[in-house]
């Protein structure tokens, strides 16, 4: 509880010492108004500061490096926060604080993080993780969760992914690190997509091959090494079962749009060399009755 001084006393202060009247007492600091200011302006400062270096100095000389873009954001990130902490410690000593009386307040804190703010916590040591490891860089198109996008921000509590509909995500880091996540573009963004289709009984195999290889051929998405390739899956219960397995980079940008096309294509293209798609048939047989 905070008792307010006596008039009496207010009145016989001069404004100048409210600034050096002690707030707190640590170990052997005694903490004032002033050193909680300077404290304020050191960390305005740092924040500043590290903005300007990271944005003018940092990404500037990795610019040259010609590293990848997602290991670039890493560096500066990691760089900025370290160079935070770093600065606030140097603020605290050159403001006399007893550093050793905070060993205590630390462990009472510890355990406070440990019960109320564990999530939170969780997901900052995520963040240090994802910028470590980079098991996803910005860019990367990702699934996790239900969500699937593209990344675009990695922050120390949770990423950003923006979907192909333009709405951004915000995913807590302790889902992308303890659960399954998908990374379409890791290390390489190339990848095959697989496109089944069914046609009806009596069709020519060879040709249903020659007209599924022709359609990704002709997609400018489509990447000509590793080659399109037709796979004969199955006979199915009213259709002949294939699959069409292409490469393509599109995965990243835009997944959707890109097997639209080839169905669009595959549609046409079966339309002009009378090749039937198939839909479900059951035949019903009724018998008279005797009676």
């Amino acid at each position: 509880m905070i008792f307010p001084l006596p008039h009496s006393l207010l009145a016989a202060i001069d404004p100048v010492d409210w600034f050096e009247y002690p707030l707190l007492k640590l170990g052997k600091s005694t903490i004032t108004l002033l050193n909680l200011c300077e404290i304020a302006l050191w960390i305005v400062g740092l924040v500043v500061l590290n903005t300007l270096i990271r944005k003018v100095i940092i990404q500037r000389i990795l610019k040259r490096t010609h590293l990848d873009p997602g290991l670039q954001f890493a560096i500066q990130r990691i760089f900025g926060y370290l160079f935070v902490l770093l600065g606030i410690y140097v603020a605290l000593q050159i403001n006399g604080f007893d550093l050793s009386s905070l060993a205590v307040l630390a462990g009472a804190l510890g355990v406070g993080l440990g019960f109320g703010l564990q999530n939170i916590v969780a997901n900052f040591v995520s963040g240090i993780i994802l910028l470590a490891e980079r098991p996803l860089s910005i860019g990367d198109r990702i699934e996790v969760s239900g969500v699937a996008g593209q990344v675009r921000q990695i922050n120390l509590r949770s990423t950003m992914v923006v979907t192909n509909d333009n709405i951004s995500i915000i995913v807590p880091n302790s889902d992308l690190v303890t659960g399954t996540l998908t990374n379409w573009s890791h290390g390489d963004p190339k990848v095959r997509i697989r496109i089944p289709i069914g046609v009806a009984y009596g069709t020519d195999p060879q040709k249903v091959k020659q007209v599924l290889l022709a359609v990704a051929a002709a997609n400018e998405n489509v990447l000509p090494t590793p080659p399109p390739s037709v796979y004969f899956e199955s006979f199915g219960d009213s259709s002949l079962n294939f699959e069409l397995g292409v490469w393509t980079r599109e995965m990243v940008h835009s997944p959707g749009l890109f097997r639209s096309d080839l169905n669009f294509a595959i549609e046409k293209a079966f339309r002009e060399n009378e090749i039937e798609i198939p839909f479900p048939q059951r035949v019903v047989h009724l018998r008279k009755s005797d009676t």
